[in-house]
Order: structure tokens, then C-alpha cells, then sequence
């Protein structure tokens, strides 16, 4: 069992920064692949970055290449997300999500997930 709790999130302006955090209970942390997925009005879920267990592997949706950083503290069991160059279209409601496996792209692969932290970008 993982118990997951987003943070960090606001309202930023178009071209400013936000850094979203995930902190995680459970003592197997560090054996899950955690992964951010956001989700607007209206749409579905999408997936934004992920990380793996060792951190060896980072993966991240297109439209977030070169803006997006994910990390992980495997001591303090918390993912975090750093966000630059924030568009209008990144406003959205951020979801972490853990799996207990090394590799997992989609949303029906992740078995934990937090209750959401909403980011507003205005323009």
C-alpha cells in the first residue's frame, strides 16, 4: 500500500515556474515507478512524466520536453516536478501515481494514486 499526497500547486502566470511535490508513505518506495499525469476540464487524463525506482530512466510527453523535470528523493519517498516556461495549456489538475514495476506508461498501470493538485497557468 502507498499513500500518495500532491502539493505545490497554484496559479502562476504564462512563462513562470511552479515545482510540484508527491510525497509518498509505504517503505517500498524506492521498489515503484512514479509517473505525473494531469487532467483539464473536459479532457482525459493524460500522461506527463514518469520516473523509475533507481531514477536511472526518465520519460516525459512531448509537449512537456525540455520544460518538465522529474526527480526523485528516495530518502524523503517524495517525486517532485519542476515546471518552467508554463504555457496556458499546462493548467490542469497534476496527479502522481505509483507502480509497483519497472516500467508502466499508461493510467490503468498505476495502482496508487494522489487526490490532485491544481495548476493554473493565466496568460
Amino acid at each position: 500500500q502507498v499513500d500518495l499526497v500532491e502539493s505545490g500547486g497554484g496559479l502562476v502566470q504564462a512563462g513562470g515556474s511552479l515545482r510540484l511535490s508527491c510525497a509518498a508513505s509505504g517503505h517500498t518506495f524506492s521498489t515503484y515507478i512514479i509517473a505525473w499525469f494531469r487532467q483539464a476540464p473536459g479532457k482525459e487524463r493524460d500522461f506527463v512524466a514518469s520516473i523509475t525506482p533507481s531514477s536511472y530512466n526518465t520519460y516525459y510527453a512531448d509537449s512537456v520536453k525540455g520544460r518538465f523535470a522529474i526527480s526523485r528523493d528516495n530518502i524523503k519517498n517524495t517525486v517532485y516536478l519542476q515546471m518552467n516556461s508554463l504555457k496556458s495549456e499546462d493548467t490542469a489538475v497534476y496527479y502522481c501515481a505509483a507502480a509497483n514495476t519497472a516500467w508502466a506508461r499508461y493510467s490503468y498501470e498505476y495502482d496508487y494514486w494522489g487526490q490532485g493538485t491544481q495548476v493554473t497557468v493565466s496568460s
